[in-house]
């Protein structure tokens, strides 16, 4: 049997698409029957002598709410760029619906159903609402552009979201709130088809309200049974919202496992150590280590590409 190059690896997912978001189920019992929506095998990534990423063995399930939490340094940024496609793993395997893929774009990702949206959020000031939603796929009716469809089709996805505070999807994007930014790149994703979402700090430098209606939109979205992957440093977002919880710690998974296997205190001794010195709530949280990532700091140099 012949083995698919990368770029087939990555197409050939995109086209085993999941069932309707109305089957999908958003019970954690029965999500965790199912084969993981995303998941990591060993994925390590180093740049020159520095080892970013060492061993990264975790699952992510449709429907749910994953945080990943970490000091600065922990490695976050470096692990949702290699999900979204940016960088390849140096080691290890990506596994999408069960099947192994490789990812050497962010176009590859995006054909997967995966979507990102950075803490920029990579929307143009100068364009409307619309306008950004559509940007690089605008819909085209004679050769020209159909206002009308696109704009009919952002309004019922910003309805579908539940997101009621935009004064008007023609207004330019550099008009809007924190919040509001947030909703329409989310948006963005979901016209995309997007079946997994990953939001880098989501509710970083926002107002309570704003962080409010940006916590409101990923409950949507996990509504709607797609998984959300959640870089965050605010814990108090994380345990409001977040399903199961991984802690990185320089480069390493030092543990991960579900929401109420953990609380504020072990949550900020694992981000700062990698370990916990006192026993957690019942059971703990999972060890890294029980799937081959022992929590500390790698051999050699250790930490976060700039």
């Amino acid at each position: 049997m012949t083995t698919p190059s990368a770029a087939d690896g990555a197409r050939s997912a995109s086209g085993d698409r999941a069932p309707s978001r109305a089957a999908t189920t958003n019970d954690p019992a029965g999500a965790a029957e199912q084969v993981p929506q995303l998941e990591l095998r060993g994925i390590g990534k180093n740049f020159g002598p520095v080892r970013a990423l060492t061993d990264i063995n975790l699952t992510i399930p449709a429907g749910q709410v994953t945080a990943i939490v970490g000091d600065n340094g922990a490695g976050k940024s470096t692990l949702i760029k290699t999900v979204s496609g940016i960088w390849s793993p140096d080691q290890g395997e990506i596994l999408w619906k069960g099947r192994p893929v490789h990812l050497h774009s962010p176009r590859d990702a995006t054909e997967l159903g995966i979507a990102t949206v950075y803490q920029d959020l990579a929307l143009c000031d100068n364009l409307d609402i619309v306008a950004n939603m559509f940007l690089g796929r605008e819909i085209l009716r004679r050769w020209q552009l159909d206002e009308n469809s696109m704009e009919l089709a952002a309004k019922q996805t910003l309805a579908d979201l539940s997101v009621v505070s935009v004064r008007s999807i023609r207004q330019p994007v550099g008009s809007l709130s924190g919040g509001q930014r947030q909703a329409v790149a989310v948006a963005k994703a979901v016209m995309q088809q997007a079946q997994l979402v990953v939001m880098d700090e989501p509710t970083a430098a926002l107002g309570v309200s704003q962080t409010a209606m940006v916590l409101s939109l990923i409950g949507s979205l996990k509504s709607r049974g797609i998984g959300v992957v959640m870089i965050s440093h605010n814990l108090t977002d994380v345990f409001q919202v977040a399903d199961r919880i991984a802690v990185l710690y320089l480069g390493r998974l030092a543990t991960v496992g579900p929401k109420s296997q953990f609380d504020t205190q072990s949550t900020v001794e694992l981000m700062t150590t990698g370990t916990l010195s006192r026993n957690g709530s019942a059971g703990g949280p999972e060890r890294a280590g029980a799937a081959g990532a022992q929590p500390g700091p790698a051999a050699g140099t250790t930490g976060e590409a700039p």
